[in-house]
């Protein structure tokens, strides 16, 4: 518990080390314009202009039904996810918490975007201000970062409870269940506050058209009057802090359950070991699958339109189909659901 802790401030310690010392640097090459921009191409903004979802006129009913029903049952999912367990005393255990906390972010999540594309929408308009792309983007990287740092603590949980299972209630007492949810949350703004520092120290930019439904933090860096190399330099520094080390973080924890799942006689006592990361696993995958990648791939894909629905799919759809991955394969959800259920009828 205590070499836990002492990891844990040891490892903030050194990412502050390194903002701290790359900040500065990463600054004097955005203050820059590379000659080879002429200065009528470089405006100051007060808004931008982010990615229609379709030109079309008559798709826009359709494409805000769509979008409209996709947010609302993505709300509505995870919010029955955090009243399952919070009523529920069975579900009172660290996996449950962990889970509620992953969903009240994926509410945030799915609430920081969604909304704003509805509004365009309804008034045929892309326009957003510079200080609400801020505020958008910070809002989006508090809650995206939350749900890395949440589904690697989800990893670690499940390490404990298969490796460990005699020390489990031990190890995972609600003492360190909360303190890792205040170091995700310390984390998230640590990330979010470098972007914005970033971000927030452009005087120029070379265009207001964001190639994205929403104000990605790699599609502003896109537009800053810097030089390819300084913007792919500090995407990639943050894609390894808040991509590469959670990662490094669950494949960690999945190497040591399969190692000692490996270990156990039966098939039928491997396969109740492996059930019960099923769930977690299909989250990590779609995750990471569509977030990393369109992260750290935007700056070389040719297909703004392409990178841009990949980026929906992290977030709106992924945080729309949570509660259903981890709702309809899990006996404890289900059962929690139902007994509320005949509660209230």
């Amino acid at each position: 518990m205590a070499q836990l802790k002492e990891f844990v401030v040891l490892f903030e310690y050194l990412v502050s080390l390194l903002i701290y010392f790359l900040c500065p640097i990463l600054f004097f090459f955005f203050k820059r314009c590379p000659k080879k921009i002429k200065l009528k191409n470089i405006t100051s903004v007060s808004e931008f202009h982010l990615l229609a979802l379709s030109e079309d006129p008559d798709l826009q009913p359709v494409l805000f039904g769509l979008l409209l029903s996709m947010y609302l049952v993505g709300v509505l999912g995870n919010l029955l996810i955090i009243l399952a367990v919070s009523s529920d005393s069975h579900l009172h255990t660290p996996m449950y918490f962990f889970l509620s906390n992953l969903s009240l972010a994926d509410i945030c999540f799915i609430s920081t975007t969604v909304p704003k594309m509805l509004m365009n929408i309804q008034t045929h308009s892309r326009a957003i201000s510079y200080v609400g792309c801020l505020t958008q983007m910070s809002i989006f990287i508090i809650f995206g970062c939350m749900d890395d740092m949440l589904l690697t603590v989800m990893a670690y949980d499940r390490f404990v409870a298969i490796c460990h299972p005699l020390q489990y209630s031990v190890i995972m007492n609600p003492r360190l269940c909360g303190f890792f949810v205040l170091v995700s949350v310390l984390f998230s703004l640590l990330e979010s506050q470098l972007h914005n520092l970033i971000v927030s120290h452009f005087a120029y930019f070379k265009d207001v058209e964001i190639s994205n439904f929403f104000c990605e933090a790699s599609q502003v860096l896109n537009l800053s009057c810097s030089d390819t190399f300084t913007k792919n330099a500090i995407m990639y520094f943050v894609g390894a802090i808040s991509g590469f080390l959670p990662l490094s973080g669950i494949f960690y924890s999945y190497y040591k359950i399969v190692s000692s799942v490996l270990r156990i006689p039966s098939s039928s006592g491997k396969y109740k070991a492996f059930s019960t990361c099923g769930s977690h696993l299909a989250v990590v995958c779609l995750f990471y699958g569509t977030a990393v990648g369109v992260y750290l791939a935007s700056t070389v894909s040719q297909s703004s339109r392409k990178t841009a629905v990949f980026s929906l799919m992290y977030a709106v759809v992924i945080p729309m189909l949570n509660p259903f991955i981890y709702s309809l394969r899990n006996r404890d959800i289900n059962k929690a659901l139902w007994r509320q259920h005949s509660r209230t009828v």
